[in-house]
């Protein structure tokens, strides 16, 4: 009998995980580079642009949560510049440059989202 309970409960919290998953995906919409210029080069309405606006967006918001992890292992790394640590390229040398990289997609993100939310705004339907 309490086989049957335990496997009875694995399926629920299998079935929960997988519904949440799921939904979690269909939030964060992602797109092929391909696809994106498609829908840069079609977009003429409000709909298309803020799709697009929301799409970049996104990426922003993802680009500046990668970089705040990096800052944080940037950090941890500018701690230890002795030793192996500082040799040429040194770890927190990488870190740098990644955290970088992260910021400066993150605004190109907001520039583009930006753009596309302006003419968003003065397209008439």
């Amino acid at each position: 009998m309490n086989l049957k309970l335990y496997v009875a409960a694995a399926l629920l919290v299998f079935a929960v995980g997988c519904a949440k998953a799921r939904a979690d995906s269909a939030d964060a919409v992602k797109y092929s580079n391909a696809e994106v210029k498609k829908m840069m080069q079609d977009a003429h309405t409000t709909q298309q642009y803020q799709a697009l606006a929301a799409y970049f967006r996104s990426r922003q918001q993802a680009f500046e949560q990668q970089a705040q992890s990096e800052k944080a292992e940037w950090e941890r790394r500018s701690q230890n510049v002795t030793g192996p640590a500082a040799k040429y390229p040194r770890p927190v040398d990488s870190s740098k440059n990644r955290y970088e990289y992260f910021t400066y997609e993150a605004q190109q993100m907001s520039q583009q989202a930006a753009h596309y939310e302006g003419l968003s705004s003065t397209v008439t339907p």
